[in-house]
């Protein structure tokens, strides 16, 4: 199975959202136990680079960071990024996708 084939690119997507809900999850603990915490900034920074789902999961079922401002909004800003970006993947025309990254690899 080759990198970009889709169903390969969506199980990596899939293992990296549960390692982020994980990092939540020892997050949560943490602030329990009274232990060293994970940064707020590598929180969000897991969820720009597609870890959202794992990340807003996370929030919802651990009921962790829901209060906490600005988080919530950066979160919820991110995952409108993605969404937006889910969408043009789809809806954009054939060809599309493909020659936009190679714009942004400056080929």
């Amino acid at each position: 199975m080759q990198l970009g084939q889709p169903l390969t690119l969506f199980l990596i997507y899939l293992l990296f959202n549960v390692v982020v809900f994980c990092v939540y999850w020892q997050d949560k603990q943490a602030a329990i136990e009274g232990e060293r915490r994970v940064s707020e900034n590598t929180l969000l920074t897991l969820a720009f680079f597609g870890g959202s789902f794992g990340a807003v999961a996370a929030q919802r079922i651990l009921r962790h960071k829901t209060r906490k401002e600005p988080f919530r909004s950066i979160l919820m800003t991110i995952v409108v990024l993605h969404v937006g970006l889910a969408a043009f993947w789809f809806i954009a025309p054939t060809g599309t996708v493909p020659a936009v990254l190679q714009t942004l690899a400056g080929r």
